[in-house]
C-alpha cells in the first residue's frame, strides 16, 4: 500500500450519488493508504457551524453550491487526500476541474435500488440532508441520478460498480485500479 500512495503523490476523489459509499469507502482507503480524508459536506457543516439541512432550508441550493464551490477549491490545492464531495458538485465544471488537477476521480456507482435502501439504512441521509427536488425519495434518486449520470462520466477516470460489494470490497477493487495507475506513473 505504502507503494500505491507515494507513487500518485495526488488526491483521490470519489464520486457519486448519496449512498454510493464515498464517505465510508474514502475513510477506510485514507486509512489503508496513510492518506487524510475529507467530506466537503462535512467541511462545510464545520466551517459555517451549521447544518446542510438547514443552510439550504435558510440560504437555498444556490448559496449551499457556493460554499462548497469555495471548500473544493481549497482542498484541491492540497496533496495526499481521499476526498469525498458532495454528489451533485460534479455538476459545476470548475469543481470537476479542480478536483482533476490534483487528482484521480473515481465514480462510485450502484443500482437505484441499492442506493434507496442505503440512503434509507443512513440516519444522515434523512435527517441531515435536505430533498432535491421535494418528491419522494424513489422519484427523487431517479430523476435526479438521470441528470447527474454524464457528469459523473465525463468527469470520473474509472468506474466502480458498489451495488454488491462492501466496503473492503469497494476499497480492494479501487486499490487494485490505483495499483495500475501506480505502475504507469
Amino acid at each position: 500500500m505504502e507503494g500505491i500512495s507515494e507513487a500518485l503523490l495526488m488526491n483521490i476523489v470519489l464520486i457519486g450519488y448519496r449512498g454510493s459509499g464515498k464517505s465510508t469507502v474514502g475513510r477506510k482507503l485514507a486509512d489503508r493508504l496513510q492518506m487524510k480524508f475529507v467530506d466537503t459536506d462535512d467541511c462545510i457543516e464545520e466551517r459555517y457551524k451549521a447544518s446542510i439541512n438547514d443552510i439550504v432550508e435558510l440560504r437555498g441550493w444556490d448559496h449551499f453550491r457556493m460554499l462548497e464551490k469555495g471548500i473544493i477549491e481549497e482542498i484541491s490545492k492540497k496533496d495526499h487526500f481521499v476526498i469525498a464531495p458532495g454528489g451533485g458538485a460534479v455538476v459545476d465544471t470548475d469543481n470537476v476541474m479542480a478536483l482533476r488537477k490534483n487528482g484521480f476521480i473515481v465514480w462510485l456507482k450502484a443500482d437505484v435500488q441499492v442506493l434507496l435502501q442505503r440512503m434509507v439504512n443512513d440516519p444522515q441521509t434523512a435527517t441531515g440532508r435536505p430533498s432535491l427536488t421535494g418528491k419522494g425519495a424513489l422519484e427523487e434518486l431517479k430523476e435526479v441520478l438521470a441528470l447527474r449520470e454524464g457528469f459523473y462520466e465525463r468527469a470520473s477516470e474509472v468506474q466502480v460498480d458498489t451495488s454488491l460489494l462492501d466496503v473492503d470490497g469497494v476499497a480492494n477493487k479501487v486499490l487494485s485500479i490505483l495499483e495500475g495507475k501506480a505502475v504507469r506513473v
